[in-house]
């Protein structure tokens, strides 16, 4: 498959892969706590929301910084961004996916999770990349 099939695929990936894609995105960049919901039946404004928590300012901004460079190279739609300066929370809207990356304590005193609790969370198949790095870890 060229690169340019590839774009093609991306750009017309469904809410669920793109969700994954996203998710894949924030964990290679080091992203924790990386939870996905399927939004689609309780709002009609988008389907998918991410939410991850980031270590510090700087990783939070340095998380935004790469899901846009890699939106950008996939030809998805990205609406806007919000709180990047301050970087406690900062959300971003690829028109169908809202990510939301939060600081550890901005991200329990809003608790997003609980908001968005009728929507059904989407297995991005995080753990199976966790444990293959705890087993490397223990190897050597």
């Amino acid at each position: 498959m060229s690169e340019k099939d590839v774009q093609k695929f991306l750009a017309a990936a469904p809410v669920l892969d793109k969700l994954k894609i996203v998710a894949t995105w924030l964990h290679e960049k080091k992203g924790q706590e990386i939870l996905g919901l399927d939004v689609s039946k309780i709002s009609n404004v988008f389907e998918g929301v991410l939410i991850v928590t980031a270590q510090n300012v700087r990783h939070a901004q340095a998380l935004a910084d790469y899901v846009l460079e890699k939106v950008g190279q996939s030809g998805w739609e990205y609406m806007g961004m919000e709180g990047y300066k301050e970087g406690e929370w900062i959300l971003l809207d690829l028109n169908d996916v809202i990510v939301h990356i939060f600081l550890a304590d901005t991200r329990q005193f809003y608790n997003l999770e609980g908001f968005w609790a009728r929507g059904q969370e989407v297995d991005l198949n995080m753990e199976n990349d966790e444990q293959e790095e705890g087993e490397k870890d223990e190897d050597e």
